[in-house]
Parts: C-alpha cells; structure tokens; sequence
C-alpha cells in the first residue's frame, strides 16, 4: 500500500515531507515503522510542540501588519522605527504579544531592514551594460 493511496494521487516522499510539514526523517521513520508493524505502528506519531509550526508567534496576517506598520512613516520624535518601538505598537495598537526578536525575524524574511533610507523597498540590482 502507498503513503497515498486514499487521496488518490502519488507522492515522492520529499513531496509528502513538504505537504505535511515534517523532516525527511521522519517520513523514513513512518514508511520504516508502517513496512515492520503495519498501520497500528504509524497512528501514535504526534506532532511535536517543538515543531516550527507548533512554535510560530506571528501568523501570515500578523506579518503583514508589522511589516505594514515597519514601512511607514516613524513614530513622532524617532527618525526611525527600532524593533524594540514596533513591539512596543504592536502590544499597545494592535494587541499582538510578540518579542522584538520575533519582529526582526519576520522582517528578516521579507528583506525590510530598519537601518535602510527605503524601509521595506526591495533593493535595486546593478545592471550590466550591454
């Protein structure tokens, strides 16, 4: 029997890793345990609560207000927006208890540096002059 088999559709095993948000390992260990011990083997595999997913602070929507309030105009008296001020916002405002470090990894993700002139443009590449 395949891993999927009910939906109808086959599967590489990097293709089944990616669709459910687990590590290549661990899609060995359950076609390894289902192969030695059936489907009885295989129902007890849980999630971790140390998973990426399981651990995630800020939702795509919440992303995208941070990133909205990031690119904006800075707080009266600052020349700039600091992460520790985007926290600050972000608890008051819009009630989203996040930590500064969980502000500069999604910013990270999206390029928007604090430092930058274009906060949240993306930067231009040099073209070669042909």
């Amino acid at each position: 029997m395949d891993l999927n088999e009910s939906h109808g559709k086959t599967l590489t095993h990097e293709q089944s890793a990616k669709s459910n948000g687990i590590c290549m390992a661990t899609v060995g260990n359950i076609v390894k345990d289902y192969y030695n011990g059936g489907i009885e083997n295989v129902l007890t595999y849980n999630r971790s609560s140390n998973s990426d997913q399981a651990r995630r602070k800020l939702d795509g929507r919440g992303e995208a207000k941070v990133i909205e309030i990031a690119c904006g105009p800075a707080p009266e008296g600052h020349s700039r927006w600091t992460l520790r001020l985007l926290e600050e916002k972000c608890r008051v405002e819009l009630e989203i208890p996040v930590s500064k470090d969980t502000i500069g990894r999604a910013l990270k993700k999206t390029n928007c540096g604090l430092t930058s002139t274009a906060t949240g443009a993306s930067h231009r590449r040099k073209m070669q002059n042909l």
